[in-house]
């Protein structure tokens, strides 16, 4: 009886040490920052080429630091080049064309001007003919009234003078209406100059369009980084054959390197933006690297279909991205990671 006593008193420190245990652990962990496990991330960048050739030259390897506008891939693209070099020769033609067009349009507005200025003169011609032939038959009226007081040659005179105003007035008259004939020739051949000249220049536009796009393929021959980097892969080597989009090169830029850990319902709301973190690395457990939070999300994951409980609301996490302070390039793609947020314990 007495050793079931003891057992029994036993059994009841030790579940009480045992609870006191578990109550200490969740009030330490309530009482600790918060935060939570993640992974070093890098900005992956893959690089392809918008037309398929075969691949002339590597320039990398894997592993090689790389700067802004080094050269990595060439291939061969003696297709493009061939095209550049087509358009080219079509956009010089085209534009030969439209100085001729332009030309040809000034010549028919000076010829336009040229008829309209006949045009005017042959018109005062005309009238000024017109208005002496009146004057001229009224004068041979006269001397015809006057009857015997005028002499016969004299009568003749006058009206050979009237008939040779009336034929000229005549004359000038039809040359005034074939001057405007020719002012409307001369106007329409304006239209038509111009309309070639307007065909002319849509032909170069559409012909240095063409340059345009063929020098865009020919640049995609020559792969260079966008930014410092670290090339991660070469999926391909010189003499194979790639299609148009099949990635030749993969950077990895760990400048900036980041850690996404998810925080439970109950903390999101101690974190905000731009508040300071610590990292701490497996690969480096003595070293503490800086941090800041960049984003905590608005929506959570992991959502359970009804949240109706508090077990289903502590359910819900929410992920927080934090940029790492690394000059010295020690994180790496893909380490664990330990994120806590100092100044956030309850």
């Amino acid at each position: 009886m007495r050793r079931v006593v003891i057992a029994l008193a036993s059994f009841t420190l030790l579940l009480a040490a045992l609870i006191s245990l578990k109550v200490w652990s969740q009030a330490r962990a309530l009482a600790a920052p918060a935060g939570g496990s993640g992974q070093i991330e890098a900005v992956v960048i893959d690089l392809a080429s918008r037309v398929g050739a075969r691949v002339l030259e590597v320039k990398v390897r894997e592993g090689q630091a790389v700067k802004a506008g080094d050269l990595l891939v060439r291939l061969d693209c003696a297709d493009p080049d061939a095209a550049l070099a087509e358009a080219e020769a079509r956009l010089a033609t085209a534009r030969a064309q439209a100085v001729a067009a332009a030309a040809q349009r000034q010549s028919a507005v000076g010829s336009t001007a040229a008829a309209r200025a006949g045009q005017s003169a042959a018109g005062a011609q005309a009238a000024s003919l017109a208005a002496l032939r009146d004057v001229a038959e009224r004068q041979a009226k006269r001397t015809s009234s006057m009857g015997e007081a005028v002499s016969e040659a004299s009568l003749d005179q006058t009206r050979a003078a009237a008939d040779g105003l009336r034929h000229q007035a005549e004359a000038a008259a039809a040359q005034a209406v074939a001057s405007e004939a020719q002012a409307r020739a001369a106007n329409a051949g304006v239209g038509a100059a111009e309309a070639q000249a307007r065909a002319a220049e849509a032909q170069v536009k559409a012909a240095e369009a063409a340059v345009s796009r063929t020098r865009l393929l020919s640049g995609e021959c020559e792969l260079k980084a966008p930014r410092d980097a670290e090339v991660s892969k070469l999926p391909h080597q010189a003499g194979e054959l790639v299609g148009p989009g099949a990635v030749l090169v993969r950077l990895v830029d760990l400048s900036e390197p980041k850690a996404t850990f998810y925080l439970p319902n109950a903390e999101v709301g101690a974190v905000k933006a731009g508040a300071a973190a610590a990292v701490v690395a497996d690969a480096w457990p003595g070293r503490t690297f800086e941090g800041t939070v960049r984003t905590v999300s608005l929506e959570a994951e992991f959502t359970p279909r009804n949240i109706q409980t508090r077990t289903d609301r502590d359910r819900l996490v929410y992920p927080v991205e934090v940029t790492v302070k690394d000059p010295e390039h020690r994180l790496r793609a893909g380490m664990p990671v330990q994120v806590t947020i100092p100044g956030t314990g309850r």
